[in-house]
């Protein structure tokens, strides 16, 4: 299922395929879904004993390209959806479905030195589909058009290397749970436009009064040669990320406390999110319905925003096995 997810494209705004896939899957195991105007696919799943309410979030999109001129040579200018270095963009593959593009820049040969002493900008870069004219261009592609990465899913000893870990991991493990029978009632909601400013989830948690949540995710790892750590942010292979503060929301210490003891309970590795930079769905679902007692957990990924996002199977795992625990225990919560 991660492999399907993260092969298929949703940059934000434009989730509807990744939807369409993860309905398909979970609308059986569900009491009630529904769509709302934001896209958001809300999942609804009736516990055997009722009770508390226990709320899982990840969101469906990735960061990517929107395309805002077609020159008359045929190139596409573009800008990018969501966090993207622009350090990463040269040379990089992008696809519109079965449309291939190659993210680029004026050959070096021909700068100038004042050029080359420069560093590029994202306004530099244009994608290279091969066409010769602005019209041939326009056969295949429209202003206001997405591009995604074009990334391969591979698994190789521990790694799993995709675009668009952030955040399909965590919609990954909300179908996971979603096939299963709890005891308390579980609301699943897949959300939209995390990358633009967390509008989907602002829409998606309206009226649903859990009495907890817990938003699912892919967080930065920094674990590599250069830096400190003190700055590395999460470990790579060191369980599942905790997450106390970042810079739209405030997890709920008690909540944080029965999280980690749970963890601790059942020997799942974790660890602290070292940072309180970024943020996630957390900020808006936190501050929701009158206040709604939230926290975060998430996969620790290298080159997070790129096509090459790097995650550990171990850590992928503990972050499956806790939320499964908190679900068992939601009454003690």
């Amino acid at each position: 299922m991660l492999r399907i997810l993260t092969e298929t494209d949703g940059v934000s705004g434009n989730e509807k395929a990744v939807r369409d896939i993860i309905f398909a899957e979970v609308s059986s195991f569900c009491s009630e879904t529904k769509i709302d105007s934001m896209g958001n696919l809300i999942c609804f799943k009736k516990g055997r004993k009722g009770g508390k309410t226990v709320l899982l979030s990840a969101h469906m999109d990735e960061v990517g390209f929107i395309i805002t001129k077609i020159t008359d040579d045929g190139f596409l200018k573009f800008e990018t959806v969501g966090g993207v270095d622009s350090k990463i963009l040269l040379s990089q593959m992008v696809r519109k479905g079965d449309l291939k593009g190659i993210i680029s820049l004026k050959a070096v040969h021909l700068l100038t030195k004042e050029e080359r002493e420069k560093a590029f900008s994202e306004s530099d870069l244009f994608i290279d589909i091969g066409a010769k004219s602005k019209e041939e261009a326009e056969k295949v592609v429209s202003v206001g058009d997405y591009f995604a990465f074009d990334s391969e899913y591979l698994s190789q000893r521990d790694m799993i290397k995709a675009k668009a870990l952030d955040d399909r991991v965590g919609c990954a493990v909300l179908i996971d749970a979603l096939k299963k029978e709890w005891d308390a009632n579980l609301i699943c909601t897949f959300v939209t436009q995390e990358e633009v400013g967390l509008r989907g989830a602002k829409a998606a948690v309206y009226g649903l009064k859990p009495d907890f949540a817990i938003v699912v995710e892919g967080t930065s790892c920094n674990n590599m040669p250069g830096i400190p750590e003190e700055k590395r942010v999460t470990n790579f292979d060191g369980g599942v990320a905790v997450s106390i503060m970042d810079m739209g929301s405030v997890a709920n210490r008690d909540l944080v406390s029965k999280i980690t003891a749970i963890a601790d309970e059942n020997k799942i590795n974790w660890q602290y999110k070292a940072s309180v930079k970024g943020g996630n769905d957390a900020g808006a679902i936190s501050i929701s319905e009158g206040g709604i007692k939230t926290a975060s957990l998430s996969v620790p990924c290298k080159y997070i925003h790129s096509g090459v996002s790097a995650m550990n199977k171990n850590d992928y795992l503990s972050c499956k096995e806790l939320i499964e625990k908190i679900i068992e225990n939601a009454e003690e919560i």
